[in-house]
């Protein structure tokens, strides 16, 4: 059993989400609290767990070494993949050479958006969007053309997909990024939903983006689908991103890995990628990778799931039955939670803007979502132990949905 339930101290030890929020808010970062109340960090999407220790155990050892010159990745380090891969995802026949390092999947997304998209054109998301999506486009000069996912009945987000053919044809776009599992909705898509959106992304002669980070935090017994696994043709049109960096809360590591099986597609982004001369991989993520990957981390992680899934249901339950007016989607994928404040807002008369200042006052630290393009809404992180997310729930309930 590891320990998902210590409160640990993260304040002065390089953690943005407990030192970043100010005196007012900056930017996306919210404000710090009033007097007599802590910071409950439910904002930026880092967890406040303590990371497997078998990936500490790794870096450490290899700091024992006094050296750290140049090196090249291991055979442990694409073997680890490849297993990992393979187990966790049913992947199989994957080699070395279709796996390629990225500092980041943000970095491999804009490799891509230079490799097959001029500056002005248009590229495809679903809305709501990650913010990251959004300003590489921005800050490589390219458009976003958002999809609206919809509710259905059940109130489940899906795709539409005419609306994303006809976007497609419209604006003459061939290049898609697909967030799977979608960040900030919580959607992990089921086989069918991926197979159509590929046939629609084929029929328009596509490249997809896949950005699978969030593919190991499945929660409540969903099951991620690889996008390039669903058909011969999607496995050759698809540039799959993925990262041990969420899953184990690494991301001050550094280190993400791209799996392209078409050989074009592949020297292409790795071409784009070289030009800055600094997509290399830091030796010790090189080793905190073949931790996470270790036995000790499927361990790890298959009890991080399983406190997940407990605090989404809790946290759930809890936003349905006491918050009157906010309207929430339970994850299937993610540990960030989705609130649609709008009706709750037209009853009340008060602005998005009120409401969060009001959760940030009591000390929850949650996100505006108006940044992930979808008005009325705030982002939600409950990776943290449950005992903090029964605090937040409980300042909300008195101080700000009253």
């Amino acid at each position: 059993m590891y320990d998902f339930t210590t409160i640990l101290d993260r304040r002065g030890k390089d953690a943005l989400a407990v030192d970043g929020p100010r005196a007012e808010a900056i930017g996306s970062m919210p404000a710090a609290p009033k007097e007599g109340f802590d910071m409950i960090p439910m904002w930026v999407a880092d967890m406040n767990f303590a990371t497997c220790p078998a990936i500490q155990d790794k870096v450490i050892e290899r700091t024992r070494h006094p050296l750290f010159g140049y090196f090249q990745p291991t055979d442990e380090y694409y073997n680890a993949i490849i297993d990992w891969q393979r187990t966790r995802n049913g992947v199989t026949g994957l080699t070395p050479a279709e796996i390629g390092y990225e500092n980041g999947v943000l970095g491999c997304v804009n490799s891509a958006l230079q490799a097959f998209t001029a500056p002005g054109e248009k590229v495809l998301l679903h809305s709501p969007t990650y913010v990251g999506f959004t300003e590489s486009l921005a800050q490589t000069g390219r458009v976003a053309e958002h999809s609206p996912l919809v509710k259905d009945e059940k109130g489940v987000w899906r795709m539409d997909f005419e609306d994303m053919d006809r976007r497609l044809k419209k604006n003459r776009i061939h290049l898609a990024i697909f967030c799977s599992p979608h960040n900030p909705c919580g959607r992990v898509w089921e086989r069918w939903e991926i197979e159509k959106a590929m046939e629609v992304f084929a029929a328009n002669d596509c490249v997809v983006i896949s950005d699978e980070i969030w593919s190991d935090l499945i929660l409540n017994g969903n099951k991620h689908i690889p996008t390039q696994s669903v058909s011969e043709d999607a496995k050759n049109r698809t540039i799959a991103i993925y990262a041990p960096s969420k899953t184990f809360n690494l991301a001050g590591l550094i280190g993400s890995y791209h799996i392209i099986y078409s050989r074009y597609l592949r020297q292409r982004v790795r071409r784009q990628a070289a030009v800055s001369g600094y997509n290399h991989m830091n030796v010790l993520s090189m080793h905190a990778l073949a931790g996470a990957y270790s036995e000790a981390g499927h361990q790890w992680l298959d009890e991080l799931r399983q406190v997940l899934s407990g605090n989404i249901n809790y946290a759930y339950e809890f936003i349905t039955t006491n918050f009157d007016g906010i309207e929430v989607f339970r994850p299937e994928g993610t540990y960030m939670m989705f609130l649609d404040c709008e009706k709750y807002c037209q009853r009340t008369g008060r602005s998005l803007d009120e409401v969060l200042q009001a959760g940030w006052d009591v000390g929850v630290a949650w996100q505006d979502g108006r940044l992930f393009y979808h008005p009325w809404s705030i982002r939600m992180n409950f990776a943290l132990p449950l005992s903090r997310v029964q605090e937040a729930m409980e300042r909300l309930k008195k101080y700000v949905f009253i």
